[in-house]
């Protein structure tokens, strides 16, 4: 964060927001990136109180993918913020024992309030998307629409920790969108894994090699985080480190 940030940045949003962001926001580093946010992506008073009870800041922090070294630079960072590092299904009314199907059918059935919380901008396609190669029918679970992104966006289901595998078939999946079904003005298709839990440094070497952009995420069906799966989340040592690379993407021109 500039040293200067509180006479040089106080200009570039309405005083409004500061206000909103200031009451919100007690650490120097969050309130920089709401500010920056907010300018960058033009969000409106509402959609800024949106992201702030979102906790998108720290989404952010935590979120897992490969963006950086799948999609052009200036897309990066709108990709990051579409990503969420947990979705909250809390709305569903399911058990803690669910197969992969009554997870996808109850998303169905609240389907506007699971566009809400992946974060918005998304438009719903379809679900069990059908794709074909060699002969071989191929389903997708959800297929939606990011609409700043302008891209497809493939979402798979899963009840159970996040396997290496996933990646692959992801990465496959979106070979196939991107050939099939994205159209010339789109942008390249982007993945999201959502599963019951991960662990990191699993996430991380999958993610590794892969050449499409991916990201992994966790679900959870209340509001707060059980205590088994807070082991997941990283060390202090490790936030403070991704604190710092978000402060240091935020210093960059905005390309």
């Amino acid at each position: 964060m500039p040293a200067n940030y509180s006479n040089r940045w106080l200009e570039i949003i309405s005083w409004a927001k500061h206000l909103l962001i200031m009451a919100r926001c007690k650490d120097p580093q969050e309130r920089y990136f709401y500010t920056i946010q907010t300018q960058r992506q033009a969000w409106t008073k509402t959609v800024l109180a949106q992201q702030l009870k979102a906790q998108t800041y720290q989404q952010t922090v935590l979120a897992q993918h490969n963006f950086p070294t799948t999609l052009p630079a200036p897309r990066v960072e709108q990709a990051a913020l579409a990503l969420k590092d947990e979705y909250t299904f809390g709305f569903l009314a399911l058990t803690a024992e669910h197969s992969e199907y009554e997870l996808e059918q109850a998303l169905l059935g609240n389907v506007r309030r699971f566009l809400q919380e992946m974060g918005g901008d998304f438009s719903f396609i379809g679900n069990q998307y059908r794709l074909e190669l060699a002969d071989t029918e191929y389903f997708l679970d959800l297929l939606l629409y990011h609409r700043s992104l302008q891209c497809l966006v493939a979402v798979e289901l899963k009840i159970t920790d996040f396997r290496p595998e996933y990646a692959g078939k992801m990465n496959f999946y979106l070979s196939l969108l991107n050939e099939q079904v994205r159209k010339p003005h789109e942008q390249p298709s982007i993945g999201i894994i959502v599963g019951s839990s991960k662990q990191r440094t699993v996430v991380e070497f999958a993610l590794r090699d892969v050449n499409k952009p991916i990201g992994v995420a966790t679900y959870t069906l209340t509001d707060t985080l059980p205590t088994e799966l807070r082991a997941f989340f990283p060390s202090n040592e490790e936030l403070v480190r991704r604190l710092e690379a978000v402060s240091a993407a935020l210093r960059a021109p905005n390309g």
